[in-house]
């Protein structure tokens, strides 16, 4: 568990293990032997449920990247360490070397040139979630157009990709950008906003635990990405691959969209 104010001994450990990794690409060696070598996989974590899930008792991740992250320290036969971070910072945090693959990433043009991906573990569509009463939304919309009206205020998570989505597609709307998914949400069930702006499986989720919203998957598509691990730019192509073959058994086989079920029953058991 990363901890925001490590001990010293922990914070070395960290870096060491960056160090190890780097050495290891340098030297020409697998960046993945260098892991191996450091003995963790530091995994960079955003909490986006439910991709990746943070009790904020016992600081435990949960999520289903949360169990991929695990399954490819297993991989590796090392320990998976979970770095806390923000979605601001996701892509930075990876660029400086703070972990080895970020979480739940959005395969974007713009982020293909400052760091890699792995072929997508699933899917991801932007949809917009609203009170089906709300008289400001009009009825039966279609289109981001249709809802980009004067009054209209939609709420997203800070630097995600579907912040920068929704950035660029309204025009007369406001947007309003909250640092995490919960802020999000509240936001519109307390009426500060309008609509939830969000990946159309978790607003899926939002929908089921409220009987009053509906959930608008807009035409054309807002943003339709895989999601993947973020992995460092300087990586070799034999490197990548072996996360491609990590992610490409359990995707092929189902395992990926067990994991998600089960992230989405926890999502709904909790009443997030």
């Amino acid at each position: 568990m990363f901890m925001k104010f490590a001990k010293p001994l922990a914070a070395a450990a960290l870096v060491a293990a960056g160090i190890a990794g780097a050495a290891a690409a340098e030297d020409g060696k697998s960046y993945w032997a260098g892991v191996q070598e450091a003995g963790v996989l530091r995994c960079g974590a955003a909490v986006a449920p439910p991709y990746v899930m943070r009790d904020p008792a016992s600081g435990e991740y949960s999520g289903f990247f949360a169990d991929l992250c695990r399954e490819f320290a297993e991989t590796l036969d090392v320990k998976p360490e979970f770095v806390d971070t923000t979605w601001d910072n996701i892509v930075a945090g990876l660029q400086a070397g703070k972990w080895d693959v970020s979480l739940a990433l959005n395969r974007t043009p713009v982020r293909a040139m400052a760091v890699q991906f792995s072929i997508p573990a699933m899917e991801y569509q932007i949809s917009l979630a609203y009170n089906a009463e709300n008289p400001k939304i009009p009825a039966n919309p279609v289109s981001v157009a249709d809802i980009d009206l004067e009054g209209v205020t939609l709420a997203v998570m800070s630097g995600t990709a579907q912040d920068k989505a929704i950035s660029a597609a309204v025009k007369t709307a406001t947007v309003l950008r909250l640092p995490t998914n919960d802020e999000t949400r509240l936001a519109v069930v307390s009426r500060r906003a309008d609509i939830l702006v969000d990946a159309s499986d978790t607003n899926l989720l939002f929908t089921q635990g409220n009987d009053w919203a509906v959930a608008l998957n807009p035409e054309p598509a807002l943003a339709k990405q895989g999601v993947a691990f973020g992995l460092p730019y300087g990586l070799s192509a034999a490197d990548v691959e072996v996360v491609d073959i990590f992610l490409e058994e359990r995707v092929a086989t189902g395992h990926v969209d067990a994991l998600i079920r089960k992230a989405a029953d926890e999502v709904l058991a909790a009443g997030q």
